[in-house]
């Protein structure tokens, strides 16, 4: 009895700890690469998971700010390493460029992983901030005037004949190419081309974006189904404007093919915390805070705002045209 006893015990702590193997697998991480820092100046905060090849973990979600005293500049791409001590080990890494403008020693929050064995945190980092000292014994000296210099116009064109030349053969290309427009429109019959669509395409997209608002589904519970609808007129607006395709695309698919693109820094932040909040709503059944709900829709129309087309000539003209006399 005592034998059978002592066997079921040794088992039981066995089972026990390839449990708690399997859960230590999964480790996080938030590291500085620097902690003392000037004001102003910046620095990288990354946050790294260490999972097995096969695992999955879910990331924070970081907004524009750390706290009041710490920004987020810009968020770096996601990253994925195997140790190569350990091929059954991978790392997944994602960095944030941040600053401050206060000193002081500010915290930077733990952060929590999502996994299938539960939540995983980070610790709590300090950042340094100091401030740039100004040494007040030295005297302080007025600013000194520009020196003379004679430059003469020769002394100029000498400095800058390429230029004057490639502007000359610029200008007769540009003339002999008008005519040679001008001349080969003359001899063909002109096409009436049917009239451009008179709305713009941001004016599309915000009225759209201002009547989902005006249906206040968040508030009414219908969380899920207000960030489709949002991503969908996002996602539409993506399609026309840039030409990709973005209603069928994965949001990590919409951001590999807009980082070609002049796009803003600040603007690109806002279109992926947008996208990324409704990824965890639609997939990960997350039940964000009224005011993620009502950011998204703020992301949405600065976003539209920012990089709407420019407008045309040709639409001005018509525009003009269709003016009552």
């Amino acid at each position: 009895m005592k034998q059978y006893f002592n066997f079921s015990w040794c088992l039981m702590l066995l089972v026990a700890g390839f449990a708690n193997a399997g859960k230590a697998q999964i480790k996080v991480e938030a590291r500085l690469d620097q902690t003392n820092i000037k004001l102003g100046d910046q620095t990288i905060l990354r946050l790294m998971a260490h999972v097995p090849a096969n695992g999955q973990v879910d990331f924070p979600v970081l907004a524009d700010t750390i706290s009041s005293k710490v920004q987020i500049v810009e968020m770096g791409k996601t990253d994925t390493l195997t140790d190569k001590n350990n091929p059954g080990i991978k790392t997944i890494s994602r960095q944030y460029t941040i600053t401050s403008f206060d000193a002081g020693v500010h915290m930077i929050p733990a952060y929590t992983f999502g996994s299938k064995e539960g939540n995983l945190s980070t610790q709590a980092l300090p950042l340094e901030v100091s401030e740039v000292k100004v040494d007040t014994t030295k005297a302080i000296y007025d600013i000194k005037e520009p020196l003379a210099v004679s430059y003469s116009f020769m002394d100029w064109l000498r400095d800058n004949w390429k230029l004057v030349l490639f502007s000359a053969l610029g200008i007769l290309l540009i003339i002999g190419l008008i005519w040679y427009l001008i001349k080969k429109r003359r001899s063909r019959p002109e096409k009436v081309e049917p009239p451009k669509p008179l709305v713009p395409l941001h004016t599309i997209a915000l009225d759209k974006l201002n009547a989902l608002r005006s249906q206040k589904l968040w508030e009414q519970g219908q969380v899920k189904t207000y960030h489709s609808e949002l991503t969908d007129i996002i996602r539409e607006y993506l399609e026309k404007r840039y030409e990709i395709n973005a209603l069928e695309q994965t949001s990590e698919e919409i951001f590999s093919g807009l980082k070609h693109l002049d796009i803003a820094g600040r603007d690109m932040n806002k279109l992926r915390q947008m996208l990324l909040l409704a990824d965890l709503v639609k997939f990960a059944k997350a039940t964000p805070l009224n005011n993620d709900n009502e950011q998204s829709m703020e992301n949405a129309i600065h976003f539209v705002m920012n990089t709407k087309p420019a407008p045309s000539t040709d639409n001005k003209t018509q525009n003009k045209d269709n003016e009552p006399v």
